[in-house]
């Protein structure tokens, strides 16, 4: 029997079908640097559930071996440079403070995206999901220049298109809870955010035209994650009027 967190996501795709729109779902894994069994674990789960993963990549702490064998659904995307934490004294973690010139900060992710597209091949998409998804303003002008042409933070987006050539595709239910001892976050907690989500598209309070993406972190998960995963892409597969779409759809990369 489906719960009340459950029926309620249920109940949301139908209005949204019986408007005659299609719920699109997307899902990011962040923090890959190197082969473990939990990353088979997360690689294995979405063949078995043909559902695309978005793997973003920490090129240069990554794992010369990380990429290989990777199945079909699979992109990568870029996980900053090297997720170091260079927050200055008040500022929350960020691998790209204030005080850094956007156009070194540029430089340098330049640079680690060629080395992630070597290593990465036809699997890698220009996009940067940076750490603790937090990026200056002052940064994203100079992406495109960089070699980007998408963005991925966490939280509805102000904008499809934030700088001139540059995508953004956010996502907006994170299922692991940081703060209450960084295992699963809940089923009711996961639900109720990506219903949230949908509910404000559909009422014009978000942009439509943004598929709800799920973010998890294969290296933190606990079996309740795991489970809730399994059952997630199970459940919404069978619903008419959803669909899990790729990250080179979303971001209009071929």
């Amino acid at each position: 029997m489906l719960s009340g967190a459950w029926r309620a996501l249920a109940e949301e795709i139908a209005f949204w079908r019986d408007a005659g729109l299609t719920v699109e779902f997307w899902w990011r894994d962040d923090d890959a640097a190197r082969p473990a069994p939990a990353l088979a674990r997360l690689l294995a789960l979405s063949a078995n559930a043909s559902v695309p993963l978005a793997l973003a990549v920490v090129p240069l702490g990554a794992d010369p071996g990380l990429l290989a064998g990777f199945g079909e659904p699979v992109s990568v995307l870029q996980h900053g440079t090297d997720h170091r934490n260079r927050a200055l004294r008040g500022e929350k973690k960020t691998e790209f403070p204030v005080s850094e010139p956007p156009r070194v900060a540029a430089a340098r992710l330049a640079m680690a995206r060629e080395q992630l597209e070597v290593r990465a091949g036809n699997r890698f998409i220009p996009v940067l999901a940076p750490p603790w998804n937090r990026l200056p303003e002052a940064l994203v002008p100079h992406l495109a220049a960089a070699g980007f042409r998408g963005l991925s933070q966490y939280g509805a987006r102000r904008s499809a298109e934030p700088a001139t050539g540059l995508r953004q595709v956010n996502t907006h239910v994170d299922v692991i809870g940081w703060r209450a001892g960084r295992g699963f976050a809940g089923e009711d907690e996961s639900l109720a955010a990506a219903t949230m989500h949908l509910a404000a598209k559909r009422a014009g309070a978000a942009d439509r035209r943004e598929a709800t993406g799920w973010l998890t972190h294969h290296a933190v998960h606990d079996d309740a994650a795991w489970t809730f995963l399994e059952r997630l892409f199970e459940t919404t597969r069978k619903l008419p009027g959803v669909r899990w779409r790729s990250a080179p759809e979303l971001f209009h990369i071929s």
